[in-house]
């Protein structure tokens, strides 16, 4: 089970090479965890705490919300504080009280009990189908958003839809990277 959309024939040039390089990237990374169980999918065989199961998991929730801002703006990618919580408090570890938005992410880079690697590539998939209708629906990759105010974020700027989109294929292809050397790292297997 792989996690790639063809886009449609009838898509325009640009569409169509942005969704064949997305479709290529999620290959890349659904393809280290071929052959596969549960177990080995949520192990950590290197110093990092990365496991293959969480980043597809992560990358799917990236792709998932960046496609949600392309819709909905930057009210789809919210960085709320609790109330007397800082970003520096956040940061150093001292917070009294973690977001929820935080706390998600974290989860997204484990497997966590009762999840199975066939439900994390499901759950991809249908990330990846979605993406592939926003896209094509979408009436210009030149429409941009602003982006949410949180530290990583430049104040004022914007996000094309185009931008989103070559972010998420950077960010799929980076982790598919990391997937590599995990995979090699569990079993001396390699994805490619």
């Amino acid at each position: 089970m792989t996690a790639t959309t063809t886009p449609p024939t009838t898509l325009d040039g640009e569409r169509a090479d942005l969704l064949a390089e997305l479709a290529a990237a999620r290959s890349a990374l659904t393809t280290t965890v071929r052959g596969l169980g549960d177990e080995q999918a949520g192990e950590r065989p290197t110093a990092s705490a990365l496991c293959l199961g969480g980043l597809i998991k992560h990358v799917a929730a990236i792709e998932e919300g960046w496609l949600r801002f392309v819709l909905e703006g930057p009210s789809a990618l919210r960085y709320d504080l609790p109330d007397g919580v800082t970003w520096a408090d956040l940061a150093a570890g001292t917070a009294r009280e973690i977001p929820q938005w935080a706390i998600d992410n974290q989860n997204n880079f484990q497997m966590l009990p009762g999840e199975t690697l066939a439900g994390i590539l499901q759950r991809y998939e249908q990330v990846a189908a979605r993406s592939a209708e926003i896209i094509t629906a979408v009436p210009d990759l030149s429409a941009t958003h602003p982006l949410p105010e949180a530290p990583w974020n430049e104040p004022g700027a914007a996000h094309s839809v185009r931008r989103v989109l070559t972010h998420v294929i950077a960010e799929t292809a980076q982790h598919a990277g990391h997937a590599d050397i995990i995979r090699e790292s569990l079993d001396g297997q390699k994805s490619s």
